[in-house]
């Protein structure tokens, strides 16, 4: 079955160390991410989570407490890391990236996910993905988590979604 990899949200926002989202274990994932991008050839997404322009709802209270996050698309914040070059970005303003645009990319293939958060926008695509009926592999070495205790436990929720969820490391979906 034909795969394609989204490498969700790998953006300077969460790589900072001073950034008051930053996601510690991100440094770690960025060799087995280049071996899946690699790999996957021209089977690659990259997705970024941006702010909306005028936040809606819920998102408000969001943005109220994370005021820093209130930036354009074209900020530095929301870039994908250097050591990535893609040559376009699937975009949402919310933590799950499964967007029509992402769906149309996929088609019938298997979507295989790594990036960050595996506790945030990580679950919330692959849960999207997996009830829009796509088979989804989730990527453990591949993603990094806000913990390693929430990094561990989003797994395990996955699990319990197989068959349509599947978590495996990059050494197994490489094979």
């Amino acid at each position: 079955m034909r795969a394609v990899l989204a490498v969700i949200d790998l953006q300077n926002v969460f790589a900072d160390p001073a950034s008051p989202w930053f996601t510690p274990r991100f440094a770690e994932v960025v060799p087995p991410i280049r071996r899946l991008v690699t790999a996957f050839g021209n089977d690659v997404v990259f997705t970024r989570f941006v702010a909306p322009a005028s936040p809606e709802g819920a998102w408000k209270q969001y943005y109220a407490q994370w005021p820093f996050a209130r930036q354009p698309p074209d900020a530095q914040l929301y870039q994908v890391v250097d050591a990535f070059q893609p040559p376009s970005t699937v975009d949402a303003t919310t933590f799950g990236k499964w967007t029509p645009r992402l769906a149309t990319r996929v088609g019938g293939a298997r979507l295989v996910l790594a990036g960050v958060s595996t506790d945030c926008c990580v679950l919330s695509t692959a849960l999207a993905a997996a009830d829009a009926g796509v088979a989804v592999t989730v990527v453990s070495d591949a993603c990094a988590g806000v913990d390693d205790e929430s990094h561990a436990k989003t797994l395990d929720i996955l699990r319990l979604y197989s068959p349509l969820v599947t978590v495996a490391t990059t050494e197994e979906v490489l094979g």
